[in-house]
């Protein structure tokens, strides 16, 4: 059985591509939800009908686990789908606990980047209730890097500009770590180092994730049970024309530009 992976569009890959490094002989499901991109400007009550919608799609398909690799279908969603679904079901947060512990005590702050509903949500105001007791966590919502990998845009020269508007309010210097909230925006990590400073840390959870869902399907002994190979799906409709598919893998391996020096680029 594959594994499935489930966000509203492309920035999921960024969470299967730390899969297929870490489970590299399991095959996958990919559904990206393109019809209604980005979630994180509608209601919530709507979203929740689009993720239920997948969910039950990627289930017909069969697979032995799911990532919800979306923080915002993960903060408004995933304790439902794991109580409906009997397969495991793990979702991503913002890698919020790892920065404050780095940084707490000492003089600098942790920037939480992510969508506006995965910032409103209850379940970050909770997460970062609980961690940051000294008030080092400042957020701030970029939907339009959202808009801008679902264009396949990622020209800095037009990237940055955005940024550094979204961030002119804000004195870069004081963080010490920029937490990525949004699985989108990994392909903008070189975007952002233009702006910040080089010794920042820019982190997001989807390494956790992987290693994650590799331990729990290693306890259940349904591991290496494959290829590599990968199964796409947009909003209900596989993916066979070759454009797209094409797309889809060169993001893939876009992301290994990313990856610190002398890490070995997964194989499609």
């Amino acid at each position: 059985m594959r594994i499935g992976f489930f966000d509203s569009g492309i920035g999921g890959l960024t969470v299967l591509h730390q899969a297929l490094r870490i489970l590299p002989e399991d095959d996958y499901i990919f559904y990206a939800d393109t019809l209604h991109v980005p979630y994180g400007d509608k209601p919530k009550e709507e979203v929740r009908q689009y993720i239920f919608e997948a969910v039950d799609f990627i289930a017909k398909q069969g697979v032995k686990a799911l990532v919800i690799a979306c923080n915002t279908a993960t903060s408004i969603a995933v304790e439902d789908l794991r109580r409906k679904y009997d397969f495991p079901i793990l979702g991503i947060e913002p890698a919020v606990k790892p920065a404050v512990q780095k940084w707490e005590g000492k003089r600098k702050k942790v920037l939480v980047l992510a969508t506006n509903l995965t910032l409103r949500e209850e379940k970050f105001h909770n997460l970062v209730k609980r961690i940051d007791h000294q008030d080092i966590v400042d957020s701030l919502p970029l939907p339009g890097l959202v808009q801008f990998a679902e264009q396949f845009e990622f020209n800095e020269e037009k990237v940055v500009p955005y940024l550094r508007e979204a961030l002119s309010s804000l004195n870069l210097s004081q963080y010490g770590t920029v937490v990525l909230g949004c699985t989108h925006f990994p392909y903008f990590e070189k975007s952002l180092r233009v702006l910040f400073p080089q010794e920042v840390d820019i982190i997001s959870g989807s390494t956790g994730t992987a290693k994650n869902l590799r331990r729990i399907l290693e306890a259940k002994g349904k591991i290496n049970e494959g290829t590599g190979d990968i199964i796409f799906y947009k909003s209900g409709s596989k993916v066979e024309d070759a454009e797209t598919l094409s797309r889809y893998k060169k993001l893939l391996t876009m992301l290994d530009e990313l990856q610190v020096k002398n890490t070995a680029p997964i194989k499609l």
